[in-house]
């Protein structure tokens, strides 16, 4: 039977097993993923399945351009504290990953795992090995790449920030202006056409409450909800957004200016909207030594 690649993933991040092991015991148990589970338990496969139920929350974000400013990539490895994020194994790793991105463009994160290494192993297979060498949870929560005919810019705050550009015209400097805006500043939409009418919707019903409740007149509510609506993009969509080295300047005026537009953006933080565990040292010692 045809055993799915999101099936297999799932599986994976369950146990904690190699992408192959998990798909030959999805098909030994014809798609069945508990018994799946047993049959990789009782074979014993991977002893750090162990991880699997650890919150891999700490890590890297890791970005990295071609020489030509043609392809652009952003990555997010995750392991369980910030001592094995410092390490140099864990560092390595990450920039693996992302030139992986980078030479193969994958379709998503089950076939990166599978792509081949200039080590002589799989990215699934490193991470396995790094799991083993460190003792924790080595995860790839996610990626993007980006082909342009214009240029693809990367801006790294530290190891916790990136930013992924991609921008016709202008040069160089304008390029990292605007990456380092998205740091720092965080819009959700490049542009008011990408908001969801009903975000905008529910702001506004917030605002007129509000508005109500301080008694305004009816008659003058809808003038003002519009000021307010058009705040709540300035503050929402980056090209909209006061360029942080010149509040005077929006984004768009900024690159409008140097003859040029941005095209899309990916911004990733560390960790977001992972819950993270958490625990006394001394219980982490503790585990640490069973």
């Amino acid at each position: 039977m045809s055993i799915s690649a999101s099936d297999v993933m799932k599986l994976r991040n369950q146990t904690g097993a190699g992408m192959m092991d998990c798909k030959n015991a999805m098909e030994e148990a014809g798609g069945d993923m508990e018994k799946a589970g047993e049959i990789l338990r009782k074979k014993g496969i991977v002893k750090a399945a162990k991880r699997a139920d650890k919150i891999a929350a700490d890590g890297l974000v890791t970005g990295i351009v071609s020489a030509d400013k043609k392809i652009g990539v952003l990555v997010e490895v995750n392991c369980e504290t910030d001592f094995v994020a410092k390490s140099e194994s864990f560092s390595a790793f990450s920039r693996h990953v992302a030139e992986a991105v980078l030479k193969h463009n994958p379709a998503d994160l089950a076939v990166l795992y599978t792509l081949q290494l200039p080590t002589g192993t799989t990215v699934e297979g490193m991470a396995g090995e790094l799991t083993l060498k460190i003792g924790e949870k080595i995860t790839i929560r996610r990626f993007v790449r980006y082909d342009t005919t214009g240029q693809a810019v990367v801006y790294l705050h530290g190891s916790k920030i990136g930013v992924l550009a991609d921008l016709t015209g202008g040069d160089a400097e304008l390029a990292a202006d605007v990456a380092m805006h998205i740091a720092a500043s965080n819009p959700k939409f490049l542009n008011r056409a990408l908001v969801d009418p009903t975000l905008v919707a529910k702001e506004k019903e917030i605002f007129a409450e509000q508005l109500k409740a301080a008694g305004k007149p009816a008659n003058i509510i809808e003038n003002i909800l519009k000021g307010k609506i058009d705040k709540f993009y300035g503050e929402i969509c980056l090209l909209e957004q006061p360029f942080i080295k010149n509040e005077d300047l929006t984004v768009e005026k900024l690159v409008a200016g140097k003859g040029a537009a941005i095209n899309r953006y990916a911004r990733f933080e560390l960790g977001e909207g992972i819950e993270k565990e958490v625990k006394d040292f001394a219980a982490e010692v503790a585990e640490q030594l069973k």
